[in-house]
């Protein structure tokens, strides 16, 4: 047996021995924010679509934290801003080196913000209701038609899954090419 293969092999089998039980997050809503900060009142009370914010979730792996001016365009009227120094949000989520994922692609397949973040529009400080795990993104890769939301629905709080769910997601699976075989390929998360 050639030495590489013997390694990846031996990988392979610690990765699935013990893989399916690891936290892929390092951080869950732990990290002090620079200032407090309810997604209740904006996402909820306000109604405030969590794209506005996270302004990037569409175009880029990372969905990205407001600028400075994204807060003052509310917090202060144009006349009267006064000159503060940027905001140095935490992240409230950070996987772990080895694993990549990239909010473009989920949101581009109809998995809504809540489906990974929770109902973000009820918590003043976000923790995600899950761990996640490898299995748990696994699981969802396997079969994701449960979680795929029309494209209109992605930030969506209030959707709930119509008693249709099974033959529309599997349905939206075929529309937006989604093959759980590729989705559980090693590559699709550890690059």
């Amino acid at each position: 047996m050639h030495p590489r293969t013997a390694l990846l092999g031996g990988l392979g089998a610690a990765a699935a021995a013990g893989g399916a039980f690891l936290a892929v997050a390092a951080t869950n809503g732990e990290a002090p924010q620079p200032v407090p900060f309810s997604h209740a009142h904006h996402a909820g009370v306000l109604g405030i679509d969590c794209r506005h914010c996270h302004y990037l979730a569409e175009r880029s792996a990372w969905a990205g934290v407001p600028a400075m001016e994204t807060c003052m365009g509310c917090h202060y009227p144009v006349v009267a801003r006064p000159r503060v120094e940027p905001l140095r949000w935490r992240r409230t989520v950070a996987l772990q080196g080895f694993a990549y994922f990239d909010h473009s692609i989920h949101l581009a397949a109809g998995v809504g913000c809540s489906t990974c973040h929770g109902r973000v529009d009820r918590m003043d400080r976000v923790v995600s209701p899950q761990r996640m795990t490898m299995r748990w993104c696994l699981d969802c890769h396997r079969d994701p038609s449960p979680h795929l939301r029309p494209p209109g629905a992605v930030a969506d709080m209030d959707w709930v899954p119509s008693a249709e769910q099974d033959r529309l997601g599997r349905q939206r699976m075929r529309a937006r090419g989604i093959d759980p075989d590729r989705l559980t390929h090693c590559h699709a998360c550890h690059r």
